[in-house]
């Protein structure tokens, strides 16, 4: 029985990976499967550089799309996937295997999954979660800083010259064509409810 694909995203900092992290713990691993599309960024040495010599991660083609699509054809297939963990060049942390199992709903994360028309065919459903750009770069600066041990200058360098620009390019522009548009400028448990039983 082919399972039910769910593609979740929006803008950097929109919340995309705190709603996914609440709405998992609603569900067992035998229910749902989370695929990020964070675990798919190409090696570092191989992205591109702008023109201040800063790599830019925030592109379409930062990221192994093919390989993405890949393996969640196989989920689809009824395949477990196993993959080596994106540690976003954090050398702090040590990266694990991560095993990916099929399940009757699949959950897909990531600000370009839009985007690539390999991914996006393969989607049941879609969801955009919204914020302002102001909780959005706050946001960031939080995330970068603990989880990926980033200077907060380099934080908010990335985000005028790399975030913003890819999401007016490769993320806004496909907003309409989301099933649902979530609005977490505040709090998104209504929606959570929402999706949650909607995949129940």
């Amino acid at each position: 029985m082919k399972p039910f694909i769910i593609g979740i995203t929006g803008g950097s900092g929109s919340g995309k990976t705190t709603f996914l992290k609440r709405l998992g713990l609603k569900f067992s691993s035998d229910e749902i499967c989370i695929v990020s599309q964070d675990e798919y960024y190409k090696a570092r040495e191989t992205q591109l550089i702008d023109e201040n010599g800063v790599t830019n991660f925030d592109l379409p083609t930062s990221i192994d799309a093919e390989s993405f699509a890949n393996d969640l054809a196989k989920l689809a297939n009824g395949e477990v996937v196993i993959k080596e963990e994106y540690t976003f060049n954090n050398d702090l942390q040590k990266p694990k295997l991560l095993t990916f199992n099929p399940t009757k709903v699949i959950i897909v994360e990531g600000i370009f999954i839009f985007h690539y028309k390999q991914i996006i065919d393969l989607l049941d459903f879609k969801v955009f979660i919204d914020a302002r750009d102001d909780l959005k770069v706050i946001r960031r600066i939080k995330r970068d800083q603990i989880e990926r041990n980033y200077p907060v200058e380099d934080v908010l360098y990335r985000y005028e010259h790399h975030v913003m620009p890819a999401y007016e390019q490769y993320i806004k522009p496909y907003k309409d064509k989301a099933d649902v548009i979530i609005n977490n400028h505040e709090k998104f448990e209504n929606a959570l409810d929402m999706v949650a039983v909607f995949i129940e």
